[in-house]
C-alpha cells in the first residue's frame, strides 16, 4: 500500500487524515548518531543483561524464586537510572513501582512484568534457563529460554536504550513512570493493588500513555500495531463426589462404576454443554455484551487478510484448517473479535505409566475465556456460575485465578501516532490491528479511572512464547529482522519522538 492508498486509509476507517499524515520528519531530524552508537558499543552488554535476567528464575504459579525476581527487578531498574525505586505490596506478589525524573515536559508510562511460564525442560532442545545462543533457521542467532521474548527481551532491550542515551551523556527526554507486576502469567490477580496505590496512581496520572515493550516483528518482517487486546478468565472448575453428593468420596476400585456414580464424567459432561457443535461459546447470556466490530476495524481486517500470509500463519502453529472452516478474513475477524470458551488442561485420577483400574472420586479442569467488549470478567464468571447452575451443575467448584477486562485505545491518540511515526521513519509499512487475541492487563490503565491509552511498541523478532524453545532474536540472518540492536534502537527513537 502506497502512502496516499494509506492516508486515503486512515481518513476513511479511522476518521482522522492526521494520524498517518503527519511525516516522521520531526522524529528523524533529531540527531541520535551519538546515542546509536552507544547502542552498538553496548551490544554485548545488552545481551549479557538479558541472559542474566532468563537465569533469575521466576514462576508465580509456582510459587518460585518471586521475591528474589522482585529485587533483581528493582536492580535493573536503579542501574537503567531510576532514582526511585519501590517494592509494592499486593494481596499476593509484589509489584516494582520506580520513576525517573528527567525534568523533561512529558511523562511515559512503561509496563513490564518479571514473571514467566512454567516449563518442562524435557520438552527443550535447549535448557530453558540456561540463556544459551543458538541458530533459528530464518532469523539468526538468538537466545532461547523462558521468558526470552515474553517478555524479558523486549523489556532488556528497553533498558539498554535507556543505558544508551545515558552513556551518549544525555538526559533522557521523556520522564519515566515504571510499574512491574509478578503475576502476569496468572491472570494478574492483585495488579490493580499496586496500580491504585496512592503513589502509583499519583505518578502515573501525569502520563500521556502506558506502553509495554514487544518484539512486533513477525519473521516476514511485518509488523502490527494493536489499538487493544482481549479481556481473559483463568479458572479451574472441580467436580468430587464430597461436593456432589454422588460417587465415592476417596478413591475406589473401578469395579465399582456397575454402581456408583462417576466425578469424573460429570466434569466432562458440564464441560461438553459450555459449548456448541461449532465449538464457540454456549454459555446462556455469553453474548449479550459482545459489541459487534466498527466499520473501521472491518477495515482494518481487509487491509491486514491483503497483507498478511495465512500460509505463514498456518506454518507457525502446525494446522492446516481454521475452526468452522474459516477463511482467512474471517480467521483473522474471529482471532479478535469472538469470544472463547478454552480447556487448557484435564486432569482425573490415574494418568501414570499402564492402568489403575480406579474409580477417581476427583476430577479437575482449567480453562481460559478470552473476552471481547463489551464483556467483563466479572460478568462472564457469573454467568458461568449461572449456567452450571441451571444445567444441574452447581456442584461443580468455579475457582477463579486471575483474569482481567479488555481494552480500547483510540487510533488518533498521540501514543498509537508516535508509534507509526518511528515504524514508518524505519521503512515499515504497520498493519493497523483491531485487538490482539492474547491478552495483558491493560485495563487497569485504559479503564477508569486512570482512563489512558496503551499499547505495544518494538522492533526485533522472537517466538514460542509459553512453549518451548522460546527465544529473542540476537542477530539477524533476515534483512527483513531487526537483531536485539535494532531493537534497542527503536526504543531509543520512540522516546526521542515522543518528545
Amino acid at each position: 500500500m502506497n502512502p496516499i492508498d494509506r492516508r486515503e486509509f486512515v481518513h476513511g476507517a479511522l476518521g482522522t487524515g492526521a494520524l498517518l499524515a503527519a511525516a516522521p520528519v520531526a522524529f528523524a531530524a533529531q540527531k541520535l548518531d551519538d546515542v546509536h552508537a552507544q547502542v552498538t558499543k553496548g551490544h554485548d552488554a545488552a545481551v549479557t543483561r538479558l541472559q542474566d535476567w532468563i537465569r533469575v528464575i521466576t514462576i508465580a504459579a509456582q510459587d518460585r524464586g518471586m521475591e528474589e525476581g522482585c529485587r533483581y527487578m528493582m536492580q535493573l531498574a536503579r542501574d537503567a537510572g531510576f532514582q526511585h525505586v519501590e517494592r509494592v505490596p499486593t494481596r499476593g506478589y509484589p509489584s516494582v513501582f520506580a520513576t525517573l525524573d528527567a525534568g523533561a515536559k512529558r511523562t511515559l508510562g512503561i509496563y513490564f512484568m518479571y514473571d514467566v511460564k512454567q516449563v518442562d525442560p524435557s520438552e527443550w532442545s535447549s535448557p530453558p534457563w540456561e540463556a544459551r545462543l543458538v541458530d533459528v533457521p530464518g532469523a539468526g542467532k538468538c537466545v532461547m529460554g523462558r521468558g526470552a521474548v515474553n517478555q524479558k527481551g523486549p523489556q532488556a532491550s528497553f533498558l539498554s536504550a535507556l543505558h544508551a542515551i545515558r552513556a551518549a551523556g544525555r538526559k533522557l527526554p521523556v520522564n519515566l513512570v515504571l510499574i512491574a507486576e509478578s503475576e502476569e502469567e496468572i491472570g494478574s490477580p492483585h495488579f490493580p493493588d499496586a496500580v491504585l496505590a496512592p503513589q502509583v496512581r499519583a505518578a502515573l496520572e501525569k502520563c500521556v500513555g502506558i506502553f509495554m515493550p514487544e518484539a512486533a516483528q513477525s519473521l516476514d518482517g511485518t509488523v502490527q500495531v494493536s489499538l487493544g487486546a482481549k479481556g481473559v478468565v483463568e479458572l479451574e472448575l472441580v467436580s468430587s463426589g464430597e461436593k456432589w453428593g454422588r460417587g465415592p468420596s476417596r478413591d475406589v476400585h473401578s469395579s465399582n462404576r456397575a454402581r456408583l456414580d462417576s466425578p469424573a464424567f460429570h466434569l466432562v459432561q458440564a464441560l461438553g454443554t459450555l459449548i456448541d457443535d461449532k465449538g464457540d461459546p454456549a454459555i446462556d447470556g455469553w453474548w449479550d455484551d459482545v459489541k459487534p466490530l466498527s466499520a473501521a476495524e472491518e477495515k482494518m481486517l481487509d487491509v491486514a487478510a491483503a497483507r498478511m500470509s495465512e500460509a505463514s500463519a498456518k506454518q507457525s502453529m502446525g494446522v492446516t484448517h481454521w475452526a468452522r472452516n474459516a477463511d482467512w478474513r474471517q480467521a483473522l475477524e474471529d482471532l479478535c473479535a469472538r469470544p472463547t470458551v478454552n480447556i487448557e488442561g484435564l486432569v482425573g485420577g490415574y494418568t501414570g505409566e499402564g492402568g489403575k483400574t480406579v474409580l477417581p472420586h476427583r476430577a479437575t479442569a482449567k480453562l481460559d475465556f478470552r473476552l471481547v467488549p463489551d464483556m467483563t470478567r466479572d460478568g462472564a464468571v457469573a454467568k458461568l456460575k449461572a449456567y452450571l447452575a441451571k444445567r444441574g451443575y452447581g456442584d461443580i467448584e468455579v475457582n477463579v485465578s486471575g483474569g482481567y477486562d479488555p481494552t480500547t485505545t483510540a487510533a488518533d491518540s498521540a501514543l498509537i501516532r508516535t508509534m507509526m511515526r518511528v515504524y514508518q521513519a524505519e521503512g515499515i509499512d504497520p498493519i493497523f490491528w483491531p485487538r490482539r487475541g492474547g491478552s495483558w492487563p491493560g485495563f487497569v490503565f485504559t479503564g477508569k479511572p486512570l482512563s489512558l491509552p496503551a499499547a505495544h511498541f518494538g522492533l526485533g523478532h522472537g517466538q514460542r512464547a509459553h512453549a518451548p524453545d522460546e527465544y529473542y532474536l540476537i542477530e539477524s540472518s533476515n534483512p527483513k529482522l531487526a537483531g536485539i540492536d535494532g531493537a534497542v534502537r527503536s526504543f531509543v527513537n520512540f522516546l526521542y519522538a515522543l518528545a
